[in-house]
């Protein structure tokens, strides 16, 4: 008589790793986002709360990892089923570095604070629109397994490549002339870094999708800083 697997209903586990990762995905998204609202809206409070909340996707990164370790050492799946769980493993280190990321732009938000505001924030909010929007459509294509949607997310990053450049030049422009404004506007220019790092691992996750659905390897063929 075969022996009963020590986890059952492996496709069942699958979809409970994917549910965790799309949570994981949206705290890391809701912190990004709380994170460039305190800086827009000068917001100590909010600042804070970003700054002390970084435990529920800690906590979920390792849950994520041991979800994955489990169900490779107990089921030893093949194929696309292997690929997603690998996969799954290193998305799951993307989001947690976004988390970070979150954390990084809050600590330039309390030091901008400290001085008067540069200019209007019109192309970070914008830039922090599109990272998000990058990130929910890079886990939708995991879940999905959309290799359409994942190749939508590598054009994206081109638009924040873009304007990360446009929010530097602006600002160098400011800093030439006030230098009162060097400090903070150094502080926004390496917010607008950190939104582009999370594109980056937006298009890190889209890789990934697009490795696990058709074992084609974009890394090199989709270029981004």
């Amino acid at each position: 008589m075969a022996t009963a697997s020590p986890i059952p209903h492996f496709q069942e586990e699958l979809e409970q790793l994917k549910t965790r990762l799309l949570e994981m995905g949206g705290l890391a998204e809701d912190r990004v986002r709380a994170a460039i609202r305190a800086l827009v809206d000068r917001d100590d409070a909010l600042i804070d709360h970003v700054l002390s909340g970084d435990q529920p996707i800690n906590e979920l990164h390792i849950e994520v990892d041991g979800r994955c370790f489990k169900l490779l050492a107990l089921h030893q799946p093949m194929a696309i089923d292997l690929r997603a769980i690998m996969s799954a493993i290193k998305i799951n280190t993307d989001l947690e570095r976004v988390g970070d990321l979150a954390v990084n732009i809050a600590e330039a938000a309390r030091r901008y604070l400290r001085h008067q505001p540069v200019k209007e924030l019109i192309d970070i909010p914008r830039m922090a629109d599109i990272a998000q929007a990058m990130l929910r459509d890079a886990l939708d294509s995991y879940v999905r397994r959309d290799t359409a949607l994942a190749e939508h997310v590598l054009n994206e990053d081109d638009v924040l490549d873009t304007l990360k450049t446009d929010v530097f030049r602006e600002l160098v422009e400011f800093m030439v002339h006030a230098p009162s404004t060097i400090e903070p506007g150094l502080d926004l220019i390496l917010v607008s870094r950190h939104l582009e790092r999370i594109g980056d691992h937006a298009t890190n996750i889209a890789e990934d999708v697009i490795f696990m659905v058709s074992a084609r390897d974009v890394r090199h063929h989709a270029p981004h800083s």
